[in-house]
Formats: structure tokens, C-alpha cells, sequence
């Protein structure tokens, strides 16, 4: 048992991606601990035993109370256990609909990726519309202050605005971080204050809110105003205008998102200047001195230093400032030709208003369209991306290339990876039990309890409404190796009944159950009790753990009420086809 529990966790060393990354320190230290405790069990449990054990009469009433209520309980086990090893077809038809059932859960539950958790802070983000003054600016972002600073469950908010506020790039955006108050003087959790704020900020028109509970790891370096971002790239950025404003349009439509986005903001005021190439060359004006020409102007390049006793200071050149916000003074601007003549500028270029894009962005050094969104309440990470790829799908046009970056990317791969990894692992624990007993049937027999552990985990987690992520898909794999261990138990006492006494399989494996069911009901209790605050999740940062503690207890449950029955009746279905095919070999070597 030491063995092959240590074993289930090796996989998990050899992961590659976030998911190695963030379990493999979990990996080995649970492996590590098995092989001490295995240690400590062959060495000072004996020990201490020989000293606490006292005999049967030294006992109180106490413990021959339990002990009464434990061997009726053993009774009752051994009485059933009997009728269903006669009825040992319905148990294997049984036990094939629970493994067809444990499909259709895995299907039906849930998917996410890193749970939320509240830890008091919360993340927003603002945009106005394209061109927007600064003034104007202040003055909303103001407003949706104000607004959260009258909501009772927070303490403080810091507001900032401006371009480049919080990466994003755009005079039109701000930035929030609002710090809640302590838990236990609050009465709504973190994603429930963002609805409110959002509800109240809606009043304020010409700005949009953007609001978001981070998850505990932030997974991705793509900078946008929410959690998930999906992205659009080709080679041609006027090519990407249509199908990503379709697409934005259409993920707005989606009731399983709210906040969605995009970085195409087209209608940008801009002062577009195209030179005049004839004229320029005629007058032997390059484009060099045009850019010079403006960059002075209205970039504020440094032209001298100032030393003084203790410091210097920077002389830069540019327009007076009343200048530079009108568009009639570049007209105004002269270039000097080789010849020593100043040239205006309006007579080697075309100046006129227009719009434009903010910015443009770029993905794999290709020009992209973000569309950037949060998850509506309740609602989870993998039906959010499938519904996004499904609109994707009958969006973009050939030439361009669609994909997930950041957490929502992480999660698909995540979700490719993880059932490999559980299908690796119960190989490697039947090699180690096929090796240690020498025998390739039994150990498929000790892997039944593997199903209805499933089983019970998929169905806890619907029960409760609880996300199958990365902690819960750990939860299971750690059930693996606690589930096993009653079928290690119940085999090997078996066989040896069979080696040494020449047993029958049935009169073996029912020996075998009644002897071992005090160890198998203890061990069992433990792990559940052991598990039990996690999966009741109470205290900071409950949310992130509850999913794997639910699925180990409701997993150790299940399993634990059927692998009582259903482990023995393929352990007699396994000696019975074992001993067929013995017999069939030995008739066809007695023909030759």
C-alpha cells in the first residue's frame, strides 16, 4: 500500500505547464510523507502497541459497548456480503452503469480552472469614449468613486486615470482598487459587491465599469480591462475591423458573460499629416525632417542642460501649449530646405482631421483584436469557453487565427493534460501491483473501487454546486490513493487464505472482508474526518480549498459503501476466469 500510494504522485512530478508547476511541490511532500508514515508503521507503531494495548478485560464499559455495536455491524456486513456474492451478475452489470455514469457526470459537472477567493480586494477598470478631455475624464471617474465609497461593505478605493492606467493603454481609461472590510464585518462576499457596484455605476452614463474578484493565481500576462481574454490575429489590422466587431457584438449577446470588450476603439480625434512626396523632393525635404519637424514641436525634445551648483536641469524645445491644441498652428510650422529657405509645412503635406485607432495592439508580432470578458454569476470557466469558441467559430473569416490567452488558455490546456495524467497514474499503480503480486488479473480487481470513487466525487460536486478544477482534479487523484487501499487489503488477505489453507475464492475473499473490516472502516474514517474541515470550508481563503476536500469525502463515501460488495464479486469473477483458462491451457498441452 505504501508503495503504490507514493506512486500516485509521480506523474504529478513530470507534468510540464502551470499545472507541474503549481502541484509539484504538493507531489512531493504527500509522496515523501507516505513513505515515512510506511516506515514509522513498521517501526514504532509496533512499539508503541506493545506498550498501550491493554487485554480484553482490562476495558471499560465504554469499549465493550462499541466493540457489541461493532461486531453486529461486522455481522450484518458478513450476512450481505454472502447474498451478493449470489447474485454476483447484477453486481457486474451494476458496476458497468456506474462506470457509464461516471462519463456522463464528468460530461454534466461543471469545469473551472483556479477558483475565486475572497480576500477583501477588488480590481476595476474604466473606459470612456475615444477622445474624451482629461477634465471630463476626472469628472466620471469622480462619480463611480464616489459611488463605491457609499457601498457599506467597503473601506477604502483608490482611483487613478490617465494614459497607460493600469497597462492599458488610452487617455480614456481609469483604474480602481477597492479594499473591502473585514469579512466578518460585512455581510456580502467579494463577487456579490461587485454586482452592486456594477448596478449603481450603470447610472453613470458616458464611462463603462469594469470590475473583477481576481482568481488566487493570476495566470498570463495579457493586459486588458477583465479576467479572460480572446483574441483575433491575421496580417492585415483593417481586415480584423469587421469580424472583430462582430464578434464583440455577438459575445455581448452571450447571457454566460457580461463586461465584454474589445481594444477597438476606432473613433480616436487624430491629426493625420501625409507628405507630399513630389513637392517635398522638389524642395529636397525628406521625411526625416518632417518627423523632426513635428517631433519638436509637440514631443519635447531635449536641446540643452543646465548645470548648477548641486544639479542640472533639462532644456527641452516644443510649442507654447496654447499652440499645441490647435490644429490651424501647424501651418504655421516651417522646414528649412538645403537651399537655407524656410518651407511651411502645409506645402510639402496634407494636414486634416480625422479618426483612428487609440492604439494596435500585437500577438506573435501580429496585429490583433482583444475581446476581453468576466463571467456572469454562477456561471463557470469551461461553458464560458465553449461558448465563446462556438461564436468564434461561425465569426472569423480565412486569413485569420483565433485563441484563448492568459487564464482562459491555461485552462484548456489544463483540461487536456489532467485526464492523461489520471490515465498515467492508474497504469503506474497497476504495474506496481501487477509486479508485487505477480499476477496481471488481481490488480484490475484492487482498480474497481476506482469508478465508484469517481462516481461519488461527480456527483458530490453537482450536489453542491462546486466546480471540477485544478484542486478538485488533485482531490481525485489523492482518491486514487486512498481508495485503493481497501482492495490491497481485501486481496491480499484473500490470497494468502488461497496459498496457505487452499481455500476457495469465495470462502477466501468473505474470510478475507470480515477480518479486514475494522482496519478498512477505520482507515476510511480517518481520511474522511481528515478531510472534513476542508471540504466544510470555513475561514479565509475557504473557496479555493472546498473543491478538493468535497470531492475526496463524497469520492471516500461512495465508494467506500459499494467497494465492500462490489471489490469481492470480481475477485471471485477473476479466480473463476483465471481458473478456466488454467484448465483450458491444461487440455490443449494434455492434446498435444
Amino acid at each position: 500500500m505504501t508503495v503504490s500510494l507514493s506512486a500516485v504522485f509521480l506523474p504529478i512530478l513530470f507534468m510540464e505547464g502551470m499545472v507541474g508547476r503549481l502541484f509539484r511541490e504538493f507531489a512531493v511532500t504527500v509522496g515523501i510523507a507516505v513513505l515515512i508514515s510506511g516506515v514509522v508503521s513498521l517501526t514504532i507503531t509496533p512499539m508503541l502497541c506493545s506498550l498501550l494495548l491493554k487485554p480484553d478485560h482490562a476495558h471499560g464499559r465504554l469499549f465493550k459497548w462499541s466493540e457489541s455495536v461493532f461486531n453486529s455491524a461486522r455481522d450484518f456486513y458478513g450476512a450481505t456480503l454472502r447474498w451478493t456474492l449470489q447474485h454476483s451478475g447484477a453486481v457486474l452489470l451494476s458496476s458497468l452503469g456506474v462506470l457509464v455514469a461516471t462519463g456522463f457526470l464528468y460530461a454534466a459537472v461543471s469545469k473551472g480552472f483556479i477558483p475565486r477567493q475572497d480576500t477583501g480586494v477588488i480590481f476595476g477598470n474604466t473606459r470612456a469614449r475615444e477622445g474624451i478631455t482629461f477634465d471630463e475624464m476626472i469628472r466620471h471617474q469622480q462619480a463611480i468613486a464616489n459611488i463605491i465609497q457609499e457601498n457599506p461593505n467597503v473601506e477604502a478605493v483608490m482611483s487613478t486615470a490617465g494614459q497607460g492606467t493600469g497597462g492599458v493603454l488610452g487617455d480614456n481609461v481609469g483604474r480602481f482598487i477597492i479594499r473591502l472590510k473585514p469579512l466578518s464585518e460585512r455581510k456580502h462576499t467579494a463577487d456579490e459587491v461587485i454586482q452592486q457596484i456594477r448596478r449603481e455605476a450603470a447610472r453613470v452614463q458616458g464611462l463603462r465599469v469594469f470590475l473583477s474578484n481576481p482568481p488566487a493565481i493570476r495566470i498570463g500576462g495579457t493586459l486588458s480591462t477583465s479576467d479572460y481574454v480572446f483574441t483575433l490575429t491575421g496580417t492585415e489590422l483593417r481586415a480584423l475591423y469587421a469580424p472583430g466587431q462582430e464578434l464583440e457584438n455577438r459575445m455581448k449577446a452571450l447571457p454566460l458573460l457580461q463586461d465584454v470588450a474589445s481594444n477597438l476603439e476606432l473613433r480616436n480625434p487624430e491629426i493625420q499629416v501625409r507628405i507630399l512626396r513630389d513637392q517635398a523632393s522638389a524642395l529636397g525635404i525628406s521625411s526625416q525632417q518632417v518627423e523632426m519637424a513635428l517631433f519638436n514641436a509637440f514631443g519635447g525634445r531635449q536641446v540643452s542642460t543646465v548645470y548648477g551648483a548641486s544639479d542640472q536641469y533639462d532644456v527641452r524645445l516644443e510649442l507654447d501649449r496654447r499652440y499645441q491644441a490647435d490644429i490651424n498652428a501647424m501651418e504655421s510650422l516651417f522646414i528649412q530646405s538645403p537651399a537655407g529657405a524656410m518651407v511651411p509645412l502645409s506645402a510639402v503635406a496634407q494636414i486634416k482631421s480625422g479618426v483612428g485607432p487609440i492604439s494596435v495592439a500585437h500577438f506573435g508580432q501580429l496585429p490583433t483584436v482583444m475581446v476581453s470578458f468576466n463571467l456572469a454569476p454562477g456561471v463557470s470557466v469551461g461553458n464560458a469557453v465553449a461558448a465563446v469558441q462556438a461564436v468564434a467559430d461561425e465569426v472569423t473569416v480565412p486569413g485569420t487565427a483565433t485563441s484563448f490567452t492568459g487564464s482562459a488558455k491555461a485552462f484548456q490546456e489544463a483540461f487536456r493534460t489532467l485526464p492523461v495524467l489520471m490515465l498515467v497514474t492508474i497504469i503506474l499503480i497497476y504495474m506496481i501491483l501487477a509486479i508485487l503480486y505477480e499476477h496481471y488479473g488481481h490488480p484490475f480487481t484492487i482498480l474497481t473501487a476506482l469508478p465508484f470513487a469517481g462516481f461519488g466525487a461527480l456527483a458530490t460536486l453537482l450536489l453542491f454546486r462546486e466546480e471540477l478544477n485544478i484542486f478538485s482534479f488533485v482531490g481525485i487523484i489523492l482518491l486514487i490513493g486512498l481508495v485503493k487501499k481497501n482492495g490491497i487489503m481485501m486481496i491480499d488477505f484473500a490470497l494468502q487464505m488461497q496459498r496457505e489453507r487452499n481455500m476457495r475464492s469465495h470462502d477466501a475473499i468473505v474470510e478475507a472482508c470480515l477480518v479486514r473490516f475494522r482496519p478498512i472502516m477505520m482507515t476510511t474514517g480517518a481520511a474522511i474526518f481528515a478531510t472534513l474541515p476542508i471540504a466544510l470550508g470555513y475561514g479565509a481563503g475557504a473557496e479555493t480549498r472546498r473543491p478538493l476536500g468535497i470531492a475526496v469525502v463524497g469520492g471516500l463515501i461512495f465508494s467506500q459503501m459499494l467497494t465492500l460488495y462490489v471489490t469481492p464479486v470480481f475477485y471471485v469473477s477473476m479466480e473463476r476466469m483465471v481458473g478456466f483458462f488454467r484448465r483450458y491451457r491444461a487440455v490443449e498441452v494434455a492434446g498435444r
